[in-house]
């Protein structure tokens, strides 16, 4: 028989939750982070101090967020974080040097038949 474990979910001093925020069991909450609106962090997730989670965020079960992070809004968040202080966007979540690249490349070969407005 599979007996579940759930253990407390911490959300420390000075954090400052949204509205809309699903945050599951066992996670931890560093102080001074804040997390904006309409974001689920999965069970047994950690998350470092003054981090600042942006809106529509979505993170997995059992990751690690290094301390000062920034993620930007609508990311997706699929493996640990481990450089503190680093700006995360995109689904998955990529540095944010990585994907400004990508979105300048994405830009200019054009996307599946859409055109700019100009």
């Amino acid at each position: 028989m599979d007996k579940s474990h759930i253990d407390m979910t911490v959300v420390r001093s000075g954090v400052k939750v949204d509205n809309l925020v699903q945050i599951a069991h066992n996670v931890s909450v560093g102080e001074n982070t804040v997390i904006c609106a309409q974001t689920g962090i999965a069970g047994s997730t950690k998350i470092g101090e003054g981090c600042v989670i942006t809106g529509q965020v979505g993170i997995a079960n059992g990751l690690t967020i290094a301390p000062g992070s920034t993620i930007g809004a609508k990311s997706g968040v699929v493996s640990s974080i481990k450089d503190p202080g680093k700006q995360w966007f995109g689904c998955p979540a990529i540095p944010y040097g990585e994907f400004m690249r990508s979105y300048v490349i994405f830009r200019k070969n054009g996307r599946a038949g859409v055109k700019d407005s100009k």
